[in-house]
């Protein structure tokens, strides 16, 4: 259940994210496009109303003399009727382009990086541990170098019953310094981003890739994501949500076992074992590139039908 929350203050948190007049158009489209989302979801595409820029008319109008000329037929005017061009291929010359739809990628056993990164009788044990010593295991593991240069490591936080869990890349300066995911910036953007769905950290669960953060807030390895992988899972495990939500590259990483682009990811529905993932870009992006909020706005909203069903 969302918590409930006054639509006044909840548009004022859109309105800080520059969402609100998408915000509007959803509201306005709704009834319209309530069943082509809820069908197109079982087809494991997009599940949210389409972006403005597909949803309104924005190309230029003729002027009305080219216009009224455009509707004579080009024989009665003397003129040879134009070649229609040929229709464009994405693909190699010659080739049709295929339009078979993607399948779900499947959630791997460990990340797609060197096995001999993994110690599978490590992975095997962690996958057996309870909250309390996953807790402790992850607060006290050494298993690659980034114990060095940590404050502390920062296990994850929220409900551990949730029906969403958020995945994120590794703590920053702040997280390591409280020991707690996103805490700082990108963690408040997160807070409004949660608030604006009815929701907070309490009805949610947040963990990241790697426990530690790496120095200089750099961006995990594949070894390191690897190392981190086991505890990763079990929390997935553990919590049971009905749907993943991985924030930025490394977390997808994490979760699918393969190296995506988050802009060409993005629509389309994963899977790690049976549950969905929904894959968007992290909030630290979206503070320097704010023009892609209403894009990670679509994904949220694509998670939502598919917390509430509709997918």
């Amino acid at each position: 259940m969302s918590v409930p929350v006054d639509e006044k203050e909840r548009f004022a948190r859109l309105e800080e994210m520059g969402l609100t007049p998408l915000w509007r158009l959803r509201t306005r489209l709704q009834p319209a496009t309530e069943a082509g989302e809820a069908k197109g979801a079982h087809q494991e595409s997009p599940a949210v109303a389409a972006p403005t820029d597909q949803i309104l008319d924005t190309s230029p109008q003729k002027p009305a003399a080219a216009a009224a000329a455009s509707s004579v037929p080009a024989r009665e005017r003397g003129e040879r009727a134009p070649r229609q061009p040929p229709r464009p291929s994405s693909g190699p010359a010659g080739k049709r382009p295929d339009l078979r739809p993607v399948p779900a990628t499947p959630a791997a056993p460990a990340v797609g990086i060197p096995a001999r990164t993994v110690d599978p009788e490590r992975a095997a044990r962690i996958a057996t541990l309870d909250w309390e010593a996953l807790e402790a295991e992850i607060r006290a593991c050494t298993a690659c170098p980034l114990h060095r240069t940590r404050a502390q490591a920062v296990p994850g936080v929220g409900n551990r019953q949730a029906r969403w869990m958020f995945v994120g890349e590794g703590p920053g300066r702040e997280e390591d310094r409280r020991g707690e995911p996103f805490v700082g910036p990108a963690g408040k953007l997160l807070d409004a981003m949660l608030f604006a769905l009815g929701l907070d950290r309490t009805r949610v669960y947040i963990a990241n890739a790697v426990k530690c953060r790496p120095p200089d807030n750099r961006t995990p390895t594949a070894e390191e994501i690897a190392v981190c992988a086991p505890f990763l899972f079990r929390q997935i495990a553990l919590v049971r949500p009905r749907v993943l939500v991985a924030l930025g590259r490394p977390a997808a990483l994490a979760l699918l076992g393969e190296e995506i682009k988050i802009a060409q990811a993005r629509g389309r529905i994963f899977r790690y074992g049976d549950i969905p993932v929904v894959v968007t870009y992290h909030p630290a992006y979206l503070l320097r590139n704010p023009a892609d909020k209403a894009k990670a706005w679509e994904d949220l909203c694509r998670a939502r039908a598919l917390v509430e069903g509709e997918g």
